[in-house]
C-alpha cells in the first residue's frame, strides 16, 4: 500500500469516523482486491490462449515455440500484474508488518543461546 494511502487510512482510524465511512473504504478495498483477481484471470487465460495457439502452429518446429514472440507477452504482462498486486495488497505481501521485529528478536535469542556462561 502506498504512503499516502496508509496515511489516509491511519487518519480515518484516528478519527474513529462513522460505521457508514468505514463501510465504504471495505467496499472500495474489495473492489480493488477482486479487480486484481479479476485482471490475474485474464492474465492467466490470455496467456494460455497466447501458448497452446503458439505450440499448435509450431508443433513441428519446437525452436519456434521458444522464440521472444511466444513469452514477451507473459513477461511485460507479467510485470503489471506483479505491480498491480503490489499496489493493492501493498509492500507487506511478503514480509508482514511485524516481520522486521520478529526477525530482530529470533537473532536475539539465537545469540543468547550462544554465549559461554
Amino acid at each position: 500500500m502506498g504512503r499516502i494511502r496508509r496515511r489516509r487510512d491511519e487518519n480515518y482510524q484516528e478519527f474513529g469516523n462513522s460505521a457508514d465511512q468505514q463501510y465504504n473504504m471495505a467496499y472500495k478495498r474489495v473492489k480493488r482486491i477482486k479487480s486484481f483477481y479479476v485482471h490475474a484471470l485474464v492474465y492467466v487465460l490470455v496467456n494460455t490462449v497466447i501458448i497452446i495457439s503458439r505450440s499448435n502452429r509450431d508443433l513441428f518446429n519446437a525452436i519456434e515455440f521458444w522464440s521472444w514472440e511466444t513469452w514477451s507477452t507473459a513477461l511485460f504482462w507479467g510485470m503489471g500484474l506483479l505491480a498491480h498486486g503490489f499496489s493493492v495488497f501493498g509492500r507487506d505481501l511478503f514480509f508482514g508488518s511485524d516481520w522486521e521485529e520478529k526477525k530482530i528478536q529470533q537473532f536475539m535469542d539465537k545469540d543468547k543461546g550462544d554465549k559461554w556462561e
